[in-house]
């Protein structure tokens, strides 16, 4: 059966606001430096009064690869519930022009739209403060069996276990996938994620996930290891394919009992990590949908990881599908 999509993403749809900031902005207000951290409405709103000037756009882990995908010159869908109030339409509207099928329905009622409060510090690194929203109301209902049936690789966003019905999509999720022959993947997404639902995970993993994608913090903690090469042993004997990020020093591939260890991309200046590891899922799923061998699909990851540390936000500048042409013929 020919497959439509290259790779179809389920994750929260949320509004990233993306703001420059001081350290000292981050202490007086108690945010925890590089972290996620899931916050109510009142304290979202207190912290927007204190924001300087920011940029909006749409967002969400999971959509940022899948725009990655699309980018790329790749067939993308995404899953996500947004409510239908203005950052809901706007959300919708960003994603689609980016080229990804977005069809899940609307929410006509209950909480708004998420967003995502990104502060970057001088150091580039993002610190995310995230009103879940409309997201803690998506369900197994707006799963949409078409898109995982047409799809090459379904990639789960692990922030989505974190709302109420999460785990239940997951698994439904990947039923439907194992039904039509479509490989899952799944994103470790934060290491306080992979804290909170370490156990789980650990059975999760092993009885789902063909592509497992996170960084060296991620990995070592879901395996309460201190070595990187301990966690990616672990990785690669339950795991089919697994790719862990390592911000400079590059990524390392496990595939069959190979391990390939790719170079990161050379940046001049590093001025916001916000989407590194998203865009790096994305170069690396839309390779590996291709058909490509796993250095490749990790040298794709580095090329577009690079691309969106190089500026405010995590949606690419440029297209990727000319910018990886240039770097491959250089």
């Amino acid at each position: 059966m020919t497959k439509k999509y290259d790779v179809v993403g389920i994750g929260n749809a949320i509004v990233d606001i993306l703001t420059h900031t001081e350290n000292r902005f981050l202490e007086d207000n108690d945010l925890k430096k590089s972290a996620m951290t899931l916050v109510e409405e009142a304290r979202s709103a207190e912290l927007y009064s204190k924001m300087g000037p920011a940029r909006e756009c749409s967002g969400g882990s999971g959509a940022n690869t899948c725009a990655g995908v699309a980018s790329l010159g790749g067939q993308a869908a995404f899953t996500g519930k947004v409510k239908q109030d203005q950052l809901g339409k706007i959300f919708t509207h960003d994603i689609q022009s980016t080229g990804v099928t977005f069809t899940t329905a609307l929410a006509v009622d209950g909480p708004a739209t998420a967003t995502s409060m990104i502060f970057v510090t001088p150091d580039g690194e993002r610190t995310m403060q995230t009103y879940l929203g409309a997201c803690i109301t998506m369900d197994v209902n707006d799963l949409e069996e078409d898109l995982i049936r047409d799809a090459k690789i379904l990639y789960l966003e692990g922030y989505v276990w974190d709302t109420p019905a999460g785990r239940e999509i997951f698994q439904t999720a990947c039923a439907m996938a194992r039904q039509h022959g479509t490989k899952v993947s799944l994103s470790l997404s934060d290491p306080w994620f992979v804290d909170r639902h370490r156990d789980d995970l650990h059975s999760f993993v092993r009885q789902n996930v063909d592509i497992l994608l996170g960084n060296e913090e991620e990995a070592t903690s879901l395996f309460k290891v201190n070595n990187l090469y301990d966690a990616v042993d672990i990785i690669d004997s339950i795991c089919p394919v697994a790719a862990v990020t390592r911000g400079a020093e590059g990524s390392i591939i496990a595939y069959k009992n190979e391990w390939h260890e790719v170079a990161a991309e050379p940046v001049t200046k590093v001025e916001d990590t916000t989407g590194a590891g998203d865009l790096y899922a994305a170069g690396f799923l839309y390779g590996w949908a291709q058909g490509m061998d796993p250095r490749a699909c990790g040298q794709l990851g580095s090329i577009a990881a690079a691309e969106i540390i190089s500026h405010l936000g995590a949606r690419p500048e440029v297209n990727l599908a000319d910018l990886v042409k240039q770097k491959m013929a250089a």
